[in-house]
């Protein structure tokens, strides 16, 4: 039985809120830079939903577009009449926890899928893509919450939409950061880059000691993640640069909690730069606070805390488990 319920067919409803974006820009005609707001969300929605079936070199040409339109200033955000605040006001206000449901849902449908497969094998759900099953409870998690938030919020069909396209506008370009930034950590991994990063941490600290191996992996995913904005390009060249030559084959630590402990060092890396635009810059420009770095300033002392607390449980659990 072939999969209905697959990656592929969330990439597809993503990139059709995209597309719905760019026609109600395009048709906007107060808007300034209408067309050019319209043309980047209409690509970024070609490679959500025929990125499948575009060529590498055609995708990389889209992207090079958007590049170019956001860089003209081409991509900037919409002026259109929200809710008056009293409404929103006494919305919160009528609501008050129960404004929280829908995001709950999310985290507990991923949980409950989890748990299911713990007793339950992932053939049985023939119509599941059983690779990407982690990444489908997520996507029905999302579905599942807007179910949820349209019927607490007594909310019409189309608010979806419209309000959800106001506040991806509202990030702007930064809203693709992040995958750009993953899918650079991946060239730089196939270019050699971790192999440079090896040598250079070989030469210049003693790793053949087991905590300065694992000071350096961790030290490293924070320090390339604050270079490059997003954990995901880190940990592609810095696990394959410092930490399964160093940690994992030199002294034989555990593989996964070297993993995991290491993207949780690469996090403290994300809250300490402006390269990290949608965690960082975009609360700020959304609270219209007169620091742009206020975000950041304010959570350098707890990244540091957690850093620190993640090199010793590291060290601490990775060679004795």
């Amino acid at each position: 039985m072939k999969p209905v319920l697959t990656v592929e067919l969330f990439y597809v409803l993503i990139g059709s809120v995209f597309a719905f974006m760019a026609g109600r820009i395009a048709l906007n005609r107060q808007r300034p830079h209408r067309w050019g707001a319209a043309l980047f969300w209409a690509l970024l929605a070609v490679t959500y939903i025929f990125g499948k079936a575009l060529s590498p070199l055609v995708v990389g040409y889209l992207v090079l577009g958007m590049v170019a339109l956001a860089a003209l200033r081409l991509v900037q955000r919409g002026e259109e009449p929200a809710q008056p605040k009293s409404e929103r006001l006494a919305l919160a206000e009528r609501l008050q926890n129960k404004l929280f449901w829908p995001a709950l849902v999310v985290p507990a449908t991923v949980v409950t899928v989890s748990v299911v497969l713990l007793f339950v094998p992932v053939s049985a759900f023939p119509w599941v893509e059983g690779k990407q099953v982690t990444l489908i409870a997520l996507g029905s998690g999302a579905l599942l919450a807007l179910v949820v938030a349209l019927r607490t919020l007594r909310a019409p069909l189309h608010a979806p939409l419209v309000e959800g396209g106001r506040l991806i506008e509202a990030i702007g370009w930064a809203l693709v950061l992040p995958q750009m930034l993953a899918a650079l950590g991946a060239i730089f991994a196939k270019a050699g880059v971790g192999t440079v990063v090896a040598d250079l941490v070989a030469r210049a600290l003693p790793t053949q000691i087991p905590f300065v191996a694992v000071a350096a992996y961790c030290l490293g995913m924070m320090l390339f993640t604050m270079c490059m904005g997003n954990a995901f390009a880190a940990f592609a060249v810095i696990t394959g640069g410092i930490g399964l030559p160093l940690i994992v084959h030199q002294h034989h630590g555990n593989v996964a909690i070297m993993a995991a402990v290491g993207m949780l060092s690469g996090y403290c890396g994300t809250l300490m730069t402006p390269m990290a635009a949608n965690f960082n810059i975009v609360p700020a420009m959304l609270l219209e606070l007169r620091d742009r770095n206020a975000v950041v300033k304010a959570q350098v002392p707890v990244a540091l805390v957690v850093f620190a607390a993640n090199v010793l449980i590291m060290y601490f659990c990775v060679y004795r488990f």
